[in-house]
């Protein structure tokens, strides 16, 4: 399963969410909305309005959710 962190430069919520993601071994790729307007797009489109959107497999949520990756992380270690 691939994750992705749709995310901009200075942003407090995604920063923690890359070091939670690291912290739980799980790969993930990183895409800047405010660089690719493909990705914007697709963001809203989902009905978020706030980065840190991460998207892994099926699921996918706004802001650092620790509860989330958590779980991510027992689902892949399963």
């Amino acid at each position: 399963m691939s994750v992705t962190v749709y995310s901009k430069p200075s942003c407090v919520q995604c920063n923690a969410t890359y070091r939670a993601l690291k912290k739980s071994d799980i790969d993930y790729s990183v895409i800047d909305v405010t660089e690719d307007q493909d990705a914007y797009n697709r963001v809203v489109a989902m009905g978020y309005q706030q980065v840190p959107v991460v998207v892994a497999g099926e699921d996918h949520w706004s802001g650092y959710r620790p509860d989330k990756i958590s779980s991510l992380r027992m689902r892949l270690s399963a």
